[in-house]
């Protein structure tokens, strides 16, 4: 009797932690999806904050991009202004494949960085390389981004290291003119 009580409790965990996962397909199609190619095409400003895995807020940050695309390949380029001084940069290199998915890369990344939509969703895959005290880990990034309307998007990232999560990333994009940049 003791084993099949550990069992369904397993069963019944595993069940739990499936059902709580999202997938990309349970977002609709809307009249007017999020097109990346024209959100990040121009100037845009975001906002946000680094929480570690107890929820604490360790970093925030503001973040300046300036994307700029010709045909199906685009750059970003990203400046971060953190709150304790240090400034950094990411410039991601992307190529939009058939039916709108990304493929894109930038000097942190190792591989190659999956994008894919569905409606008012878009999810960003890929490993990053993190420097911290000398160190370099791969981190996976699980990067999903909603947008709100024509001129603000949501993001939420998680990050990872052998499955367990170990922060996770807010953003708050803004396109909207009169555009506004980062105070140093």
């Amino acid at each position: 009797m003791d084993k099949f009580i550990r069992r369904f409790c397993i069963l019944l965990l595993n069940l739990a932690i499936s059902s709580c996962s999202t997938e990309l397909s349970d977002y609709e199609r809307v009249e007017k999806p999020f097109d990346i190619k024209k959100y990040f095409n121009g100037e845009v400003t975001a906002w946000g904050m680094i929480q570690s895995y107890t929820n604490k807020v360790e970093r925030r940050f503001c973040v300046e991009i300036i994307g700029s695309w010709q045909g199906n390949k685009g750059t970003l380029a990203e400046t971060f202004y953190f709150d304790d001084g240090e400034i950094s940069y990411r410039n991601w290199q992307l190529i939009q494949q058939p039916e709108g998915h990304y493929l894109g890369t930038a000097e942190d990344v190792s591989g190659m960085a999956i994008g894919k939509h569905q409606g008012f969703a878009f999810q960003f895959q890929y490993q990053l390389e993190l420097s911290l005290e000398g160190k370099t880990y791969e981190m996976t990034m699980d990067d999903w981004m909603y947008q709100l309307d024509q001129y603000r998007v949501i993001n939420k990232t998680s990050m990872s290291k052998f499955g367990i999560k170990v922060a996770e990333i807010t953003l708050f994009f803004d396109k909207e003119l009169p555009a506004t940049s980062c105070s140093v």
